[in-house]
């Protein structure tokens, strides 16, 4: 069954709204984007996959890594959300980004990356499908960098817990699994040297590693 069906409602009315600002992008999150693109370690010509890549916020940051002579994927699961993902491409002109629509679970992709980017893709990077799908087509030692939500134990984590459990189970796709303290935990058996950043008082993580030489998920 395919997932992007079910692109919640309050997100279908976003992207109508902000559909005639193609470059539109939350402030505060762009920092994190060229954090995250940083983490990959991409040079100029190399492939990368932008996994959930939503609008293509992420675009801008990646395409600078790998120039004219790279080339980007950006794989989303909403149709709704591809529309303002290609005017993004289209303003911008980009001729070496492409779009796949499908889950992470079942897209099919063509050949081998240098690194992949799971910015606020919880999709992908906690499922065991998604990985199991996607990790054989990143190379050994390629980089894969992960931003989204986790539980925090600061001192007022029990509400801040709460209120993010709540807003993920209303605001998100059915498949979005509910935030732990450990996100990255399953995508760990396929990385090494993995490090891990907080922000927002703990409720927010940027995590990157290297692919293993031999990938073994988590049993």
């Amino acid at each position: 069954m395919r997932m992007n069906d079910h692109t919640p409602l309050y997100a279908k009315y976003l992207i109508r709204l902000i559909r005639p600002f193609p470059d539109f992008d939350f402030f505060f999150i762009k920092p994190f984007r060229k954090r995250a693109a940083t983490l990959l370690h991409l040079s100029p010509g190399d492939r990368v996959l932008d996994l959930g890549c939503g609008m293509g916020g992420s675009f801008p940051y990646l395409f600078e890594s790998v120039g004219t002579n790279g080339v980007i994927v950006g794989v989303e699961i909403s149709p709704e959300v591809i529309i303002n993902t290609r005017k993004r491409i289209a303003t911008n002109q980009w001729k070496n980004i492409h779009i796949i629509t499908d889950p992470a679970q079942t897209v099919h992709l063509n050949g081998i990356f240098d690194g992949a980017l799971m910015f606020a893709a919880p999709d992908v990077y906690a499922s065991p499908e998604a990985l199991k799908n996607i990790m054989p087509h990143i190379k050994v030692s390629g980089r894969v960098v992960l931003f989204g939500a986790k539980t925090t134990d600061n001192r007022f984590g029990k509400f801040f817990n709460r209120l993010l459990k709540k807003s993920v189970s209303k605001l998100s796709f059915n498949s979005t699994p509910i935030p732990d303290q450990k996100p990255w935990e399953l995508i760990s058996g396929y990385l090494e040297n993995i490090t891990v950043e907080e922000y927002f008082f703990g409720l927010m993580f940027l995590a990157s590693g290297n692919v293993k030489k031999k990938n073994i998920p988590p049993s």
